[in-house]
């Protein structure tokens, strides 16, 4: 499943904080994350361990603001765009830049 390779791809990028993230990257991340999340908190209440998805949740909190901040790249402004509510959110389904910008090369190629 291609779309699952986009959720290993960030993950194996766990700190990388330059560059520039796809809006399919960005998305299937925060897809997958957010259904694993759930998953868990759900067998967490099942077995009495609701801490299970508190302790996913803080494992993934680096990558998930490494994502954002190349997804902020890929779009030409800068990682701290992440910070301001609503428009972060615009930006994130923005079409990124063609071409080069000052972040790195164009994702799509």
């Amino acid at each position: 499943m291609e779309q699952f390779n986009y959720y290993i791809h960030v993950l194996k990028n766990y700190a990388t904080f330059n560059g520039r993230a796809r809006r399919s990257e960005y998305w299937y991340f925060i897809l997958f994350n957010t259904l694993i999340s759930v998953g868990l908190n759900v067998i967490g209440g099942i077995i009495s361990f609701g801490l299970i998805g508190t302790i996913y949740s803080l494992a993934v909190l680096i990558p998930s603001i490494a994502v954002g901040v190349r997804r902020m790249h890929d779009v030409g402004k800068s990682g701290w765009f992440l910070l301001i509510p609503i428009y972060n959110l615009i930006l994130a389904l923005t079409d990124g830049e063609k071409g080069e910008n000052q972040y790195g090369a164009d994702p799509k190629g």
